[in-house]
């Protein structure tokens, strides 16, 4: 499927791309995994914001944080998909341009994530490795992991 690719700064966002990217984090994290959790935490606003668009309508969305904001590594971040993009290649397509763009970014270095436990295997086809235990957020299972620098 087509689309088109978007990775800006925060204070480089339109207003109608930070609605958009809020409404389906919103959309996904909150009303889908039914988790009532603090959405806007104070980091959006110093990372870098990847969108992939199909038909002017927002798909996918990863936030990119550089090392020490987060985690001591740069880290990939509220990845998420909308509920039409599922089963169509989006979320492969957004991994791929997340760890491309955090290269391109912040050198290429180690790349942590914090992922939800049932996506463990397709963050492992991306050569993210588990480090530890998995532990609970917001009421969903997560694990970290870190893929090493190519």
């Amino acid at each position: 499927m087509e689309f088109t690719e978007l990775c800006k700064p925060f204070d480089s966002l339109t207003p109608k791309e930070l609605y958009a990217i809020l409404k389906l984090r919103s959309e996904i994290f909150v009303v889908e995994q039914k988790c009532i959790f603090l959405d806007m935490d104070n980091i959006d606003q110093g990372c870098q914001h990847l969108m992939l668009y199909h038909n002017k309508e927002l798909m996918a969305y990863a936030r990119l944080v550089p090392a020490g904001l987060t985690f001591e590594q740069p880290s990939i971040g509220r990845v998420v998909s909308s509920q039409a993009a599922r089963g169509k290649g989006f979320g492969k397509q957004l991994l791929k341009l997340s760890i491309e763009n955090c290269i391109r970014l912040y050198g290429n270095k180690p790349i942590r994530i914090g992922a939800q436990v049932y996506l463990k295997a397709f963050y492992e086809s991306f050569g993210f490795i588990s480090e530890n235990d998995f532990y609970d957020e917001d009421g969903i299972e997560h694990v970290h992991m870190i893929r090493s620098a190519n």
